[in-house]
């Protein structure tokens, strides 16, 4: 036998292999009983109502095939290519029936491989879609799955390069074997084609639909939401809610997730509340600080609340203008809850200051916090800038250039700022201190940013630039340890004893130095603040002041004066007040012990003797 016939044998059992092989089970079950109802539906033969149940069941199998894509996208996508080896085997086996001149094998399985490709298209379509469908919102979902339907309907065209001969094959009819296992061939072709255009149309016309169940998918509850959806009872309150793009599955979510946030607001504020509670000196006013903060809380969570409601309305999607809006929103109550937290936590803090023995300026401390609350409105408003949609990079190298028009019109509140830098340095005054400035008195109520605000005697309230304090000369009353002056003149009559008016002296003397009212070179008192390392008079530094001096004075027009000049322990008004009025007292009983009287303005008249005798 000659080597070419033993060719020929071996190349007629692989045919004969290969061809076995190939056509056992060509195509998924879906696509077979596609194909079969295309068939069907081709009968010239039947009537309107069963065509009707045709397209019904066709609708019907492409959602079931959709749900079932959604529920296995993943394997969907991991899945290597199919038919690349049945094609590989065709494409070995045109060559063989080409070399032989079998016109009619080369078209059956020519046919055969633009079948297979179209379905490996359909694929890479969907694989695609699925990709969109996990990566983009729902309106650039829509864009790319048309972009996807025209790539794909590019590469499909480039099969159908021999329609009219296709078109002229189905025609003819022939009892060849050949023949008509082509002509099969070319109408599952044809099929295919159709399915491939059913698809299109079935995405293109529920694109909502299609992206509202990959995201139920995606969350896990695909099942559950197509078992209620395609419940008898509900499908009539479906049809209502549709036209307000609404449906008994988005509703019962809607209804979940805000009955969630509800659940976790309490839980949340408790938690935080219990935070609060073992946090050191600021636990027994967890609750006073959870009532500044309490509500803006609730207000972030509704707004969270309502971003969700808007996200299932939208089928799980949600615009760029709404996430800048909300994100804006969500700014605006952070930086309102952090400002109240700040500042609620900063008055609690002064009060413990207040309570203990440690003395921090409440100035220097209120200023610190207006100068983070300042600093988190600023942080705020430029997040707020951010989100909606400002070039932050040109705002700010903007502000290079208008800083110095913004620093001339702000030169006052500049000035002024640096003036409370001035006066918190040098330390002149506090809060609460009693001072006078350029005629103006009264206690300090607070050293401001811009101003610092003066209670006058008479209740009224004064602001005074801190520029213009910074400058002027402040006395200070509230600044003394020990010591407020009594500072008076006893006037006695010229008719008064020498010696009496000398025992008097004397007793007034011993009367102050024994007050236990009267501050002495004995009296003892406790220094507050840090010690000074400067070379300065330690009790003129502190203000502790316990001169006593009483001495006959002057001989006045028409009285003796006795200089008294003394301080008291105490530099509180009131009892100062009491200690001045006990020891006028206790100088009013001297003199009358001593037989001596008070003097008061008079004038005497002296007559030359003439004139008395006249």
């Amino acid at each position: 036998m000659k080597p070419s016939f033993f060719k020929y044998l071996i190349g007629l059992f692989f045919l004969l292999t290969v061809t076995a092989g190939l056509y056992a089970g060509e195509y998924s079950p879906w696509i077979e009983r596609q194909i079969k109802l295309i068939e069907q539906a081709d009968d010239q033969n039947l009537s309107q109502e069963a065509l009707s149940r045709l397209v019904e069941e066709r609708s019907r199998a492409y959602m079931d095939a959709l749900q079932s894509i959604l529920e296995n996208k993943a394997l969907l996508k991991k899945r290597s290519m199919a038919y690349e080896d049945k094609i590989f085997k065709l494409e070995k086996m045109m060559e063989i029936n080409r070399r032989h001149g079998n016109k009619e094998a080369v078209l059956r399985d020519e046919v055969q491989i633009k079948s297979y490709k179209l379905i490996q298209i359909q694929n890479r379509m969907i694989r695609k879609i699925l990709k969109a469908l996990d990566s983009l919102s729902r309106d650039d979902f829509e864009k790319k799955m048309y972009d996807i339907f025209a790539q794909t309907q590019n590469e499909i065209n480039k099969l159908d390069d021999k329609d009219r001969l296709y078109r002229q094959l189905l025609k003819k009819k022939t009892k060849n074997r050949l023949e008509r296992q082509v002509q099969e061939n070319i109408r599952e072709f044809y099929a295919l084609w159709e399915i491939n255009i059913d698809i299109l149309r079935h995405f293109s016309e529920n694109v909502n639909r299609v992206y509202r169940l990959n995201q139920y998918a995606r969350y896990h509850i695909l099942k559950p939401a197509l078992y209620i959806d395609g419940h008898a009872k509900l499908l009539y309150v479906n049809k209502m809610l549709e036209p307000y793009g609404l449906s008994v599955v988005k509703l019962i979510l809607i209804f979940l997730i805000s009955l969630f946030i509800y659940l976790i607001r309490k839980v949340l504020l408790g938690m935080i509340e219990r935070a609060l509670v073992r946090i050191g000196p600021i636990g027994r006013y967890a609750e006073e600080i959870m009532g500044d903060i309490r509500a803006p809380i609730s207000y972030l969570l509704l707004v969270l609340n309502m971003q969700l409601i808007l996200f299932v309305y939208n089928d799980f999607s949600s615009t760029e203008r709404a996430n800048r809006l909300f994100n804006i929103l969500y700014t605006v109550f952070l930086t309102l809850i952090v400002f109240r937290a700040l500042n609620s936590i900063a008055r609690v803090k002064l009060e413990h200051i207040g309570r203990s023995d440690r003395k921090i300026k409440s100035e220097l401390f209120n200023l610190t916090v207006k100068i983070i609350n300042f600093m988190v409105l600023i942080i705020g408003a430029l997040f707020v800038l951010y989100f909606a949609g400002v070039d932050l990079t040109a705002a700010l190298s903007g502000l290079g250039i208008g800083g110095f028009a913004v620093a001339l019109a702000a030169r006052e509140s500049l000035s002024n700022f640096f003036g409370t830098i001035s006066i918190l340095m040098s330390d002149i005054f506090s809060q609460g201190d009693w001072i006078e400035v350029d005629g103006k008195e009264g206690t300090v109520v607070e050293i401001g940013l811009r101003v610092t605000t003066i209670r006058t005697f008479d209740n009224a309230l004064i602001a005074i630039p801190n520029a213009t304090l910074a400058n002027k000369e402040v006395k200070n009353w509230s600044r003394r340890i020990v010591g407020r002056r009594i500072k008076m003149k006893v006037s006695l009559t010229y008719d008064s004893d020498r010696k009496a008016l000398q025992r008097a002296v004397e007793e007034i003397r011993v009367m102050l130095s024994e007050h236990p009212k009267i501050a002495t070179e004995r009296t003892e008192y406790q220094e507050k603040g840090r010690k000074s390392a400067k070379l300065v008079s330690k009790e003129d530094a502190l203000g502790v002041k316990r001169t006593l001096l009483v001495y006959l004075d002057a001989f006045s027009d028409s009285s003796i004066d006795i200089l008294i000049y003394a301080f008291t322990k105490s530099t509180v008004w009131q009892e100062w007040l009491e200690a001045k009025e006990d020891v006028l007292y206790k100088i009013m009983e001297i003199v009358e012990r001593n037989g001596l009287r008070f003097a008061f303005p008079t004038v005497t008249i002296d007559y030359p003797e003439e004139e008395k005798k006249q």
